[in-house]
């Protein structure tokens, strides 16, 4: 009525679906950490521990993705979250060193994880925007700012259904959140700047 050997073969075969997933499972989770852990070490212009992390990272994802080769019917979406943290830190890093952009091809990323992670980069950088306008240093907070500027030009043209983008319209819109309270910052504080320096004139 069935053929034995073949329901034996299926059972093998989903055992090592499940090994393979597992192990998946465990680097995803490793390659999240390297990379918020590398952020953390932008925040704090620890530029040497920070590249560390992220060559770490990419050869996890490099680990994970060859592991994944053999099993294409496991889910490229368990990779999505972890590499989109990866392309975040890259692109963090990129920004505050005033570096070009690392392109996808160069963190070998999906391309759905690097315009997501392009987004959050660029949301993230606003703290360090903030930074350099409460140390009175308009011109770097304003060159960040045109980084974000152009992050932002760049991913409003991306105008496909979510199901493709995983809901990238709705990180656009939150950046664009982001860009509005920063530029808006940046003018108060430049007016208020700009009012004190007449005050001094008037006084002197």
């Amino acid at each position: 009525m069935i053929n034995a050997q073949g329901w034996d073969d299926l059972r093998g075969r989903a055992k090592e679906l499940h090994e393979a997933r597992e192990q998946i499972l465990v680097l995803c989770r490793k390659l999240g950490q390297l990379s918020s852990k590398s952020i953390r070490h932008v925040h704090r212009h620890q530029f040497v521990e920070s590249q560390a992390l992220l060559d770490e990272a990419s050869a996890t994802a490099k680990e994970v993705r060859k592991l994944m080769e053999p099993y294409p019917e496991i889910s490229l979406s368990y990779l999505h979250d972890s590499e989109k943290e990866m392309v975040e830190a890259a692109c963090v890093m990129a920004i505050v060193q005033a570096r070009d952009l690392p392109s996808q091809s160069e963190l070998g990323s999906q391309t759905m994880a690097y315009l997501h992670g392009a987004a959050e980069a660029a949301s993230e950088v606003r703290r360090f925007a903030l930074d350099e306008i409460r140390k009175g240093r308009m011109d770097e907070a304003e060159r960040i700012m045109e980084y974000m500027d152009a992050i932002y030009e760049e991913l409003v043209t991306f105008d496909f259904p979510d199901s493709l983008t995983n809901g990238l319209r709705r990180t656009v819109d939150a950046l664009r959140a982001v860009l509005e309270r920063t530029r808006s910052d940046l003018t108060i504080t430049a007016s208020q700047m700009q009012l004190v320096e007449e005050l001094k004139k008037a006084r002197s």
